[in-house]
């Protein structure tokens, strides 16, 4: 059990660097993704320092200057999302691939065993495929979906390929701003 908890973590890692590598391939290296991520890093930055600076103003025309950078990056960002559609759809599609060519090697092999009984609406994916009534016990699908999501924002990180703390704050993203952005 522990050899294949293992390798399924050295699995995610691999998938993890997969992913991000076509990524860049497709996405990350073109020029009209570079032009777009400075942009947005530099209206971020800017829409930051006006909001510091005038805060709640009462003046129509600060605010109206607000609501127009915000705009403005909201679109930048709907055209980065659009830019990275692409990477997402090829990686997608390879991830369906090796999931389900994993997925029938560890099919109905216990690979880890979970600390806990999982809610019941996690319990379908947690005990997939898996014989017996045991729902501490793990499947392959749950334990790699939960290394993915762990290992491949880090991975990101690793890079240099996460948003900007600056773009990720103002909270624009493929659909949009956060509720109360425009207030």
């Amino acid at each position: 059990m522990w050899s294949d908890t293992i390798l399924i973590v050295f699995i995610s890692v691999c998938t993890a660097f997969l992913g991000e590598g076509l990524t860049w391939v497709l996405v990350y290296r073109t020029e009209k993704y570079q032009k777009l991520k400075t942009e947005v890093e530099k209206q971020s930055k800017k829409l930051e320092r006006r909001k510091e600076i005038h805060g709640d103003s009462l003046d129509k025309a600060v605010k109206k200057k607000i609501e127009r950078d915000e705009e403005k990056l909201k679109n930048n960002n709907r055209d980065l999302s659009l830019v990275k559609m692409k990477s997402m759809f090829a990686t997608g599609f390879a991830f369906t691939a090796l999931l389900s060519m994993f997925n029938s090697i560890f099919d109905g092999r216990v690979v880890a065993q979970l600390p806990f009984t999982p809610i019941s609406w996690i319990q379908g994916l947690s005990h997939r495929n898996l014989v017996g009534d045991d729902y501490t016990d793990c499947s392959f699908i749950f334990l790699y979906i939960l290394c993915t999501m762990s290992i491949r924002q880090n991975i990101q990180k690793l890079l240099g390929f996460a948003p900007s703390r600056a773009a990720s704050k103002q909270g624009v993203g493929l659909f949009g701003p956060t509720p109360g952005t425009f207030k």
